[in-house]
């Protein structure tokens, strides 16, 4: 048996049918949960690495504007010079 760190709920989880790393849902509150431990059985909140991936492609630059915009500026410009 492991508790929730948010909630403090009880969850159940069978040892033998989980390794370190695998990912739950805490039932209760709905947290995303990783198992960081076998013995005893430690449940602790799971990293949001996907999540932080798709952030950076909408970074906005200092000036505000979207990087991409950028891109395809400098993009057109070598495009003039070359022609």
């Amino acid at each position: 048996m492991a508790t929730c760190p948010e909630c403090d709920a009880e969850i159940e989880v069978d040892e033998y049918d989980v390794d370190k790393g695998d990912l739950l849902s805490c039932p209760d509150c709905g947290s995303n949960l990783e198992v960081t431990g076998l013995a005893p059985l430690e449940l602790d909140f799971a990293s949001d690495e996907d999540d932080d991936d798709d952030d950076d492609d909408d970074e906005v630059d200092e000036l505000g504007e979207d990087d991409d915009a950028d891109d395809d500026e400098d993009a057109e410009e070598e495009e003039d010079l070359d022609e």
